[in-house]
């Protein structure tokens, strides 16, 4: 044993200090924290989609809420990534597993725990260290997203998983909620407008009729040129029979009863025109008004009946969820822990001392060469 000890010490007199520097120490620290000191790290991984019920619609609802099937929507699913990475996030894991204590405990080792090292232990710092502990990644071509939480037990990791899985699930329901009362809201007031439009429509009709003694002066003008009409005829007649007579029999008593009748009916016919035309509170100025004030209560009542349309378009799609998370795959529970890869980062440890130790060789040649 005694021989061996010095063969070991015979063997590091004879290799460069350099060598020792940077080779044979880092390579037998990453061997000793790596293979005795370094504590377990598990990984539990889930993956999910966020997708919405499309829904082909004709009113302008269907403009936001489009088609019939299921259809992806990145963009939520990249709110939901942003939520799972949040302080809010992880507000609640903290508050509900411990999660601070459990990545600062004595048990990991100093250089993996949090606030090992470094002795800032605020919430800010936590935050940091969680997105190191938990990856959301979202395939853009699929729009899958793949979350992975590591924790220092493999149970940990799977009920922090499962836990940002139910608060995802909760921000898409408080999300679909939002959206629910938002579009039931501008339907109701787009509807509200619209019973004011018509009801202001039908006051100023009716306001109308009243100020001005008519109830549909197209058809009462209607009604006056036919009673012209008549009338005309009626003179026409008249003034027929009255040149018969006097052509015949001037003396006939009944002349002067015609001429008396086509007197009265000449001066109906100018009374009845005046209201039809010419006048200024004739029939046909007051038609232009009328026919104003009609086609704003026409158009006004056409508006009510789509926002009435729309509010119950809006309440039926309300009943139903527009965007919902489905799960893919569960949270696992791992058995073997991923990290950390000893072997490996021993021999990048010392492949990384070779580099180094080449390159500061390299140099130190170069400057004795040249004090030489």
């Amino acid at each position: 044993m005694l021989d061996l000890i010095s063969r070991i010490r015979r063997l590091l007199r004879q290799l460069p200090l350099l060598f020792i520097a940077t080779v044979l120490a880092p390579t037998m620290g990453a061997a000793v924290y790596f293979g005795l000191w370094a504590s377990d790290v598990y990984t539990s991984e889930s993956r999910f989609v966020v997708r919405a019920q499309d829904r082909h619609a004709a009113s302008p609802l269907g403009l936001l809420l489009r088609g019939a099937g299921f259809s992806r929507t990145p963009d939520d699913s990249y709110s939901v990534q942003e939520y799972i990475l949040s302080r809010d996030a992880l507000k609640i894991l903290d508050g509900e597993l411990k999660l601070g204590a459990a990545f600062a405990s004595r048990e990991v080792d100093r250089l993996s725990r949090f606030a090992g090292l470094d002795p800032d232990n605020s919430f800010e710092a936590l935050h940091r260290f969680y997105q190191r502990m938990v990856k959301a990644h979202t395939d853009s071509v699929t729009a899958i997203t793949t979350l992975t939480v590591s924790a220092f037990t493999p149970q940990l990791a799977a009920e922090a998983n499962q836990r940002l899985l139910e608060e995802s699930e909760a921000l898409v329901n408080r999300l679909n909620e939002r959206g629910r009362k938002n579009l039931l809201r501008y339907a109701k007031e787009e509807l509200l407008q619209a019973e004011a439009r018509a009801r202001s429509a039908a006051l100023a009709l009716s306001s109308y009729r009243n100020r001005q003694g008519v109830v549909d002066p197209e058809r009462q003008a209607t009604m006056q040129l036919q009673q012209l009409g008549r009338l005309q005829e009626e003179l026409t007649s008249s003034r027929l029979q009255l040149g018969q007579l006097q052509a015949v029999a001037p003396a006939n008593p009944q002349i002067p009863a015609l001429q008396k009748r086509i007197s009265m009916l000449e001066a109906e016919i100018a009374r009845d025109a005046s209201q039809v035309t010419g006048a200024r509170q004739s029939l046909t100025e007051k038609a232009g008004d009328f026919q104003r004030l009609s086609l704003e209560l026409e158009f006004a009542n056409k508006q009510l009946a789509a926002a009435q349309a729309n509010l119950d378009n809006v309440r039926s799609e309300a009943q139903r969820q527009q965007v919902y998370l489905e799960r893919i795959a569960q949270p696992s529970l791992p058995d073997k822990a991923q990290e950390p890869r000893r072997l490996r980062s021993v021999l990048a440890t010392l492949m990384m001392g070779l580099v180094t130790w080449g390159v500061l060789g390299l140099l130190l040649a170069g400057v004795r060469e040249h004090q030489d």
